[in-house]
């Protein structure tokens, strides 16, 4: 299959770092973690409570390094290392566990949380420390540090290298996601329309999972390795 696929999108989403135990988005209440969504994960709600939004994202920073990547972060890393045409991994996750399991080139259209966004100069800075006590901007020194996160009525991030590596790829390939959440729910679609198969690995059918080509569902820690082995076969 190596000969015959000479570039590939990935897609990663929340299933596969739910197995190494970070939380998925939100559960059916529409909470996340606790949370209502529009309070953590939209501008209006950093702009009425910030301190509970920088509190939020100090715990789920803090807790990343409570976690590991599973054999799926690794496997896709091994893809990365030993396919020999264009990869582009792209993930809607804001955890580091691509990184961490050996990827060394990760398109986080959500952004990290292991990095800060200054409100006064709209620089963006590696950052790993509570942002709660408003330190300085490392760039500026203004003390106007937010998440690095896109927020719901925010626009991803690189969404142009995206689109243009969707509409030259061979394969799509779609992992742990809900197929709910656009821009990236209508990538499969994007890919399709010029000519690439599409594939989806996830727990169980996505929203948009009449529009793949072909499904395996399963754990991803599972799934992935399998997929990874057949096409470096």
């Amino acid at each position: 299959m190596i000969d015959q696929t000479k570039s590939i999108v990935i897609l990663t989403g929340a299933g596969i770092s739910a197995e190494s135990g970070i939380d998925t988005f939100r559960d059916a209440g529409g909470l996340w973690e606790q949370h209502k969504v529009e309070d953590v994960a939209t501008p209006e709600g950093f702009a009425r409570d910030p301190d509970l939004v920088l509190g939020f994202y100090d715990m789920r920073r803090a807790a990343l390094e409570q976690v590991e990547p599973n054999a799926a972060h690794r496997a896709l890393a091994r893809l990365e290392r030993e396919f020999d045409g264009d990869l582009l991994l792209i993930t809607q996750n804001v955890d580091d566990l691509h990184e961490r399991g050996g990827s060394g080139q990760v398109l986080h259209m959500h952004g990290e949380l292991k990095s800060a966004l200054c409100l006064s100069c709209e620089m963006r800075s590696p950052w790993n420390a509570p942002m709660i006590d408003r330190p300085q901007c490392p760039i500026c020194q203004a003390p106007s540090l937010r998440p690095d996160v896109v927020w719901f009525g925010e626009m991803p991030y690189q969404m142009e290298r995206i689109y243009t590596a969707l509409s030259g790829c061979d394969l799509f390939v779609s992992i742990g996601t809900s197929g709910a959440v656009y821009p990236a729910a209508g990538f499969v679609q994007e890919a399709r329309a010029s000519g690439a198969r599409t594939l989806e690995l996830n727990l169980e059918p996505s929203e948009g999972s009449h529009h793949f080509t072909q499904s395996r569902h399963g754990p991803a820690s599972v799934l992935v390795p399998q997929w990874v082995d057949q096409t470096l076969d």
